[in-house]
């Protein structure tokens, strides 16, 4: 079966279906980029991420040092993952079919399926203590039915916005965007001017392995491993750039979109949490901005709204990918409602710090082994040339293996190696290797090391396939 685009109106293509973006629809822009993931990381869940290497017995310049050289690698990585999108004009879940097998990608999407579900609950739910305490500031107060009431309106915006599709997410980040950053830089000048941030601040005083530990965890939270939770929506939004928009332009214009604010917002977090030791996010910027709390307030609440109209529309794709032949615009809205009832339970049992740090380390477990072997097959295997139609022929077809057990086996194996290596603060997220290194947290080297090299190895005895045909051209 042949993807013919032309067929199709260019508008719903684009939007609502998986098949490669035709070329007249490929018209975003490296600025749009840019302020998409500009926005997806404007989010106060940054802001605490940084605030945990303060938690966790780090200095604070050691907790910056993490912040700027994780991102760098990290986010330098995610780059990479952006150009697949624009080569290809496909997803990143369908792209996954290339090096997984046309049914033997349904496991990574079904993974990032449930991730960005998950995501968006965490997103929403971390803000709500924040947006309580600031209400609170302009007379408004209340306790778990507001957060409630409050969790239920952000939701119902971001699924709006996700179910109109791309660019409705384009144009919402490229004009809020600005407005927040505004309002981001005269709250951290504020902070820093009215709070006694202790810039000396020499954390616990930690050495050996317990330091290590601390900053391996925090590595893995917001460095290196941030960037490789953003490894799986890459392509969903840099397929509608055009080929014939400069490689090297795109890639930094993305890779600056998520340092800039990943490292921006956690080095807010940790100043202020010299200040008060502490990682709650209401305990973190409430008492010191006064009359600046509506501001501040719209900016909250702008964070997970930004953040999670990804998360819901990629979901979307991800339910399309394992041939769920549902409406997106109606996958956004079942997704919403699974996020909003996960919300109201972490609204009622969360512990904060550790169901956090759980969720943050749970997420490597299969993350960066699957990055890797996409990395090692796209651009070492395939040399960057995939028949992009053939990812759309039906399971069982003889253009693109169902199942590729070469690629499958390196992932659980990578997935066993990242847990092993891993030392998260809920107890099943404690490794065997991390343990008897004393805490040392490498889960994200160790799975992406295993399953890159074991995938390479197999990937590369396979037949090559034959006839590749670039994205770009068979839309």
């Amino acid at each position: 079966m042949s993807i013919n685009a032309d067929e199709l109106d260019v508008t719903e293509a684009a939007e609502h279906t998986l098949i490669p973006i035709p070329e007249n629809a490929r018209t975003s822009t490296v600025a749009h980029q840019f302020w998409i993931w500009m926005g997806a990381n404007i989010a106060p869940i940054n802001w605490v991420l940084g605030a945990l290497g303060i938690a966790l017995g780090l200095s604070l310049w050691q907790t910056i040092g993490v912040l700027v050289i994780g991102n760098l690698i990290g986010m330098a990585v995610f780059g990479f993952f952006v150009l697949m999108g624009q080569r290809t004009a496909v997803s990143q879940m369908v792209l996954s079919r290339a090096a997984f097998g046309r049914r033997g990608a349904y496991l990574p999407a079904l993974m990032q399926g449930l991730l960005a579900v998950g995501w968006c609950a965490i997103n929403t739910w971390i803000i709500l203590d924040l947006v309580i305490a600031l209400f609170g500031k302009i007379g408004i107060h209340g306790g778990d039915g507001l957060k409630i009431g409050v969790a239920i309106v952000i939701m119902a915006i971001q699924v709006w916005l996700a179910a109109i599709g791309f660019r409705a997410i384009a144009r919402f980040e490229r004009w809020t965007v600005p407005i927040t950053i505004v309002v981001l830089l005269a709250m951290t000048i504020v902070a820093w001017t009215k709070n006694d941030v202790d810039w000396g601040y020499a954390g616990g005083g930690l050495h050996g392995k317990a330091l290590w530990s601390s900053l391996t965890t925090l590595m893995t939270a917001i460095g290196i491993g941030w960037g490789i939770t953003w490894f799986a929506y890459a392509s969903d939004y840099s397929r509608f750039v055009s080929p014939r928009v400069p490689r090297s332009r795109l890639y930094v214009g993305s890779v600056l979109g998520q340092f800039i604010p990943t490292v921006w917002l956690g080095i807010f977090g940790a100043t202020l949490a010299t200040v008060t030791q502490a990682v709650d996010p209401g305990q973190l910027v409430v008492e010191s901005f006064g009359g600046l709390a509506i501001p501040v307030l719209l900016l909250v609440i702008h964070g997970p709204i930004a953040t999670n109209v990804l998360n819901i529309y990629s979901c979307g794709l991800c339910a399309q990918t394992l041939d769920w032949n549902v409406d997106r615009r109606k996958l956004s809205y079942g997704v919403g409602i699974l996020a909003t009832l996960f919300t109201i339970y972490l609204i009622r049992n969360g512990d904060f710090a550790s169901n956090l740090d759980g969720w943050l380390a749970g997420l490597v477990t299969w993350v960066a082994p699957w990055g890797a072997i996409m990395l090692v097959y796209f651009y070492a295997v395939a040399k960057q040339e995939i028949d992009v139609n053939a990812l759309f022929e039906p399971p069982g077809s003889s253009r693109v293996p169902d199942i590729v057990w070469e690629a499958i086996i390196p992932f659980l194996i990578g997935i066993v190696a990242t847990w092993m290596f891993e030392y998260g603060i809920p107890s099943y997220l404690q490794g065997p290797v991390a343990k008897s290194m004393g805490g040392i947290d490498l889960s994200w080297l160790a799975g992406a090391v295993v399953a890159g090299v074991l995938s390479y190895v197999a990937l590369s005895r396979r037949p090559a396939p034959a006839a590749p045909t670039v994205g770009a051209q068979s839309a």
